[in-house]
Formats: C-alpha cells, sequence, structure tokens
C-alpha cells in the first residue's frame, strides 16, 4: 500500500537524509535567487521525485504532478511553447498514469522491479527519439516568439520516452534522462544568459537532475540484475 511506502520513507535515515538535504539546498537557492516560491519549490520536488524513481517508489509520481505543472509555468513567462505544451497536457496526466500503474508491479519491499531492452528495441527508440525531435522542432519554428525550437522539442520528446520507459519500468529511462539532462543544461544555460525569468533555478534543477540519473542508472542496472538472476534461478 502507499502509505505502507511513505512509513518505509520516514524510518529510511538515508531517504530521510537524501530528502531533507534537498530541501535545504532548495530553500538556500531559492533565497539566493529571490525564487523561493516557485523555483524553490521545482527544485525541492524535481530533486526529491527524481530521488524516488531512481528508488522504485510511487510518490515520485505526485512529486513529478506538481513538479511538471510549476515548471510548465515558467515555460510559459520564457515563451517555450513547446515546454508548455508537454508539462501541461502530456508530463502531468502522465505522472497520474505511472502513480497507478506502478501500484500493480510493486515487489515485497514497495518497489517496482526493473527491466531492461533488447539491443534492437533501443536502437529503434534512439531513432524514433531524433526523428520525432526534428519533427515537432519544425512545428515549433513556426510559431511566433517561440526560442531554442529544435533544442526545446529535443528535450520533450526525449524527456517524454524517458517517461513511458519509467512508466513501463525500463531502466533505458534513466539514459534517456541524462541525454536530457545535458540538453536542458544547454537551454536554461542560454535562457540563462539572456536573464530569463527563473532561468537560474531551472539551471540548478536541471544540474541536479544530472546527478540523480548518474545514481538512477546505476541503481536500476543492479535492479534489473538481480530480477534477471532471480528469473533464472527461478
Amino acid at each position: 500500500m502507499f502509505v505502507n511506502q511513505i512509513v518505509s520513507i520516514l524510518k529510511s535515515k538515508k531517504e530521510m537524509a537524501i530528502t531533507t538535504s534537498c530541501i535545504a539546498f532548495s530553500i538556500i537557492f531559492g533565497f539566493l535567487s529571490d525564487d523561493l516560491w516557485i523555483g524553490g519549490t521545482i527544485l525541492a520536488t524535481g530533486l526529491i521525485g527524481a530521488f524516488y524513481a531512481s528508488e522504485g517508489k510511487r510518490i515520485n509520481y505526485i512529486l513529478g504532478l506538481i513538479n511538471y505543472l510549476l515548471m510548465a509555468y515558467v515555460a510559459y513567462k520564457n515563451h517555450l511553447h513547446g515546454i508548455l505544451f508537454f508539462y501541461t497536457f502530456i508530463f502531468a496526466p502522465l505522472q497520474i498514469i505511472g502513480f497507478f500503474s506502478w501500484k500493480k508491479q510493486l515487489s515485497a519491499d514497495n518497489t517496482v522491479n526493473a527491466r531492461r531492452f533488447t539491443l534492437k528495441t533501443a536502437l529503434f527508440i534512439i531513432v524514433l527519439s531524433i526523428v520525432c525531435s526534428f519533427i515537432l522542432g519544425y512545428l515549433l519554428s513556426l510559431i511566433p516568439n517561440q526560442q531554442l525550437s529544435y533544442l526545446d522539442a529535443s528535450t520533450n520528446c526525449i524527456n517524454l520516452f524517458g517517461v513511458i520507459l519509467m512508466i513501463m519500468r525500463y531502466q533505458e529511462a534513466f539514459w534517456l534522462w541524462l541525454v536530457n539532462n545535458i540538453l536542458d543544461l544547454i537551454i536554461w544555460t542560454l535562457v540563462l544568459l539572456s536573464n530569463g525569468e527563473g532561468a537560474f533555478m531551472m539551471f540548478c534543477a536541471s544540474v541536479g537532475f544530472l546527478f540523480i540519473n548518474i545514481y538512477g542508472i546505476i541503481k536500476w542496472h543492479r535492479k534489473s540484475a538481480n530480477n534477471d538472476l532471480q528469473k533464472s534461478e527461478g
């Protein structure tokens, strides 16, 4: 049950320490950037949500829903229409789907079991991500005032595939998010240099996601390897 998962989090010194550290980090940067409420909340929910996704716990989807809606607001203020559309009408609803989908796949320790791709499937996802990014980038370039059309499109398409793969419990979601993090860093660095609203906190969030996704890659690789071992022994 979800309540049992919350209780297990409260009892875990490691998880409480990381959660508290993320909140403290977000509050400090919120004050420094004079963007405590919106930016600080985005940073906190993003970092904590990414951490619990790497731990395979459903609470990441609740935090993700809050995070995507707030990031959609920031994207609107900075004329990033692709990010606004994706976050509001695709990513936010997917958080709800993921929350209930993972409920059916919980193991004894209230975390989900990880899976991994074949090489053929991985190559297909890579090619599909590239093609969709170019198509969406062209469409976004037709919108007046749209900035960084192809980067905007790439980060959203890759992120979308990552979210879908995470709902399906594939470890490759973290590899896609690693690429997405790099693109996000490029976007928000450029927006930050142009003094865009909320850009500093989005930049900090992207840096935090980068480190947590590296942790997620390692964690889910071990989880999927253990699952494969259990299946072979069974």
